[in-house]
């Protein structure tokens, strides 16, 4: 029988499958300092600790690696992100627990726990990339264990992700101005399987930073393929693009909320010939109809009835691309999901801000791009964006 960390009845459903709640980085740096400090001023070495999480939910986490020295003792928890495909999952979280002169109790990370090199960022210049929920609890576990053994003098509790180096290369954080290890993150202290919420805020904290830096028109791609072509075939920043993944609607939300003026989305046609049907999520799981609106304004374009038939059966859009193509209509057709794209833009922001788009395939290469497009280039082009 395995340990039982009070999440063995927690979990979503999610396609028919029950997927396992975990618990974050926070939750195991919070539980290591309990265990670190407990043992430091107790003396008594300890198996496991006990956690209430911001979410409500008790955890029972097991101590590993405990080292004792002098004025000194550190642990570790490790990770379990449940069934949530996560970098972190399985790494080792490590408190060390150390007594200091006077009476406060400072938190700073150690090996393997980020940096932060630039403003924007919930945290200053210099200090560690430890967010401001996980750093309030790091602090409760660290108060409730002095109170207990009514220990009056100063702490300093030092958070070390020895893997931490690694996992940080293939995360956010090296975007983020983010350097030499992860960040010690979560709100709820508990991973919910596959959540969408975790990577809409992590876009919404990468905007936040490029606002933070007098930035007003954005540059954005859904992911590797709009990146890569915006640093190839294209004249703008690349290094100031921010990757919005599916979430096209929640960036143009979350865009209008923090003042910005403006978005260039630079997308496959794979990706936003979606948005061209009003969809904003271009997950395959929330919607698809690619086939569907290419076909529609393939119509509006002059296909004829065989043309459309050969659409709607083509298996990805490079190879309707290429139906088009040999029906001479590709041109006028981009033309039509152009216009179609900076219509639902707009309607999805009700003309608050300055929306563009700039499409392409792999084979070839620039489609088109929408009406308002140009403008947003020649603002992030020649600096005037942060006008």
């Amino acid at each position: 029988m395995g340990h039982k960390t009070g999440l063995e009845d927690c979990y979503v459903i999610r396609n028919q499958k029950k997927m396992r709640f975990g618990y974050t980085t926070g939750s195991c740096a919070a539980a290591a300092c309990k265990g670190a400090v407990s043992m430091l001023l107790g003396g008594e070495m300890l198996k496991e600790v006990e956690l209430m999480t911001p979410k409500g939910i008790l955890l029972h986490l097991e101590l590993l690696d405990v080292e004792k020295d002098g004025d000194s003792v550190s642990c570790a928890v490790r990770k379990d992100a449940g069934d949530d495909p996560d970098t972190t999952n399985g790494i080792l979280v490590y408190a060390k627990a150390e007594k200091t002169k006077g009476n406060d109790i400072v938190v700073d990370g150690g090996i393997g726990v980020g940096r932060v090199t630039r403003p924007g960022l919930s945290q200053k210049v210099g200090e560690a990339a430890i967010n401001p929920v996980p750093k309030a609890m790091i602090l409760r576990s660290a108060r409730e264990a002095a109170d207990r053994f009514e220990y009056e003098g100063g702490l300093k509790i030092t958070i070390s992700v020895p893997e931490g180096t690694e996992i940080a290369k293939k995360t956010f954080n090296p975007r983020l101005g983010i350097v030499g290890g992860i960040s010690i993150l979560g709100t709820s202290g508990i991973v919910e399987p596959m959540s969408e919420k975790a990577l809409v805020e992590s876009i919404r904290v990468e905007m936040k930073q490029h606002v933070a830096q007098g930035e007003k028109y954005l540059l954005v791609t859904p992911g590797n393929y709009g990146a890569d072509y915006l640093r190839e075939h294209m004249d703008l920043p690349f290094e100031k693009n921010i990757k919005c993944s599916n979430y096209v609607g929640e960036t143009i939300d979350m865009a209008i909320d923090m003042g910005v003026k403006g978005i260039l989305f630079v997308s496959h046609i794979g990706k936003f010939v979606k948005v061209a049907g009003g969809i904003m999520n271009t997950h395959s799981h929330s919607a698809d109809s690619r086939m569907e609106i290419l076909c529609a304004n393939a119509i509006r374009a002059g296909a004829d009835l065989n043309c459309a038939r050969e659409i709607l059966d083509a298996g990805t859009t490079d190879e309707a691309l290429d139906i088009l193509q040999g029906n001479e209509i590709l041109v006028p057709t981009m033309k039509k999901i152009t216009e179609k794209i900076q219509f639902y833009l707009n309607h999805r922001s009700y003309e608050q801000i300055l929306l563009g788009a700039v499409i392409f395939n792999n084979t070839y290469g620039y489609l088109g791009q929408t009406q308002d497009a140009e403008e947003l280039i020649r603002r992030l082009s020649d600096g005037s964006q942060r006008e």
